[in-house]
């Protein structure tokens, strides 16, 4: 094998490897929760009683904005802070963050603990995007 080859099937196995990453950290690949709009999100808040909204961003962040109703546990510390959660393990979590990210890796914690995450794409700044509203 030349080095050329060599080369070409590392950047290949590469380029995969950080593309499964992407999709991976997404939640669009070997996720065990189920991913929903803001506007799903915001009719779902509406209409079934059945759901606990949570805010996995910093408190800076939430002081800023949040969802009316929301619940912050920053991603950071959710693992250590599943306890305060107990209450609402029947609900729906409909879990949200700045732009989809932290929520993803929020919704795979709790779903990895028996809970049932709804994580929210785009987070709040598609919330904000399609005109719903926040408190500030």
């Amino acid at each position: 094998m030349t080095k050329k080859e060599i080369f070409n099937i590392v950047y290949w196995v590469g380029f995969i490897a950080i593309a499964l990453y992407f999709a991976y950290s997404k939640g669009w690949i070997f996720s065990n929760f189920e991913s929903i709009s803001p506007k799903e999100a915001n009719a779902l808040l509406q209409k079934d009683k059945n759901v606990f909204l949570l805010d996995v961003r910093t408190p800076e962040e939430y002081a800023q904005d949040h969802i009316d109703g929301a619940t912050l546990i920053p991603v950071q510390i959710l693992g250590d802070n599943l306890s305060k959660l107990q209450n609402v393990k029947d609900k729906k979590i409909i879990v949200y963050c700045h732009s989809g990210n932290r929520s993803v890796v929020a919704s795979r914690i709790l779903a990895k603990n028996g809970f049932i995450p709804l994580n929210v794409k785009g987070g709040i700044t598609e919330w904000k995007a399609q005109g719903l509203s926040v408190v500030r």
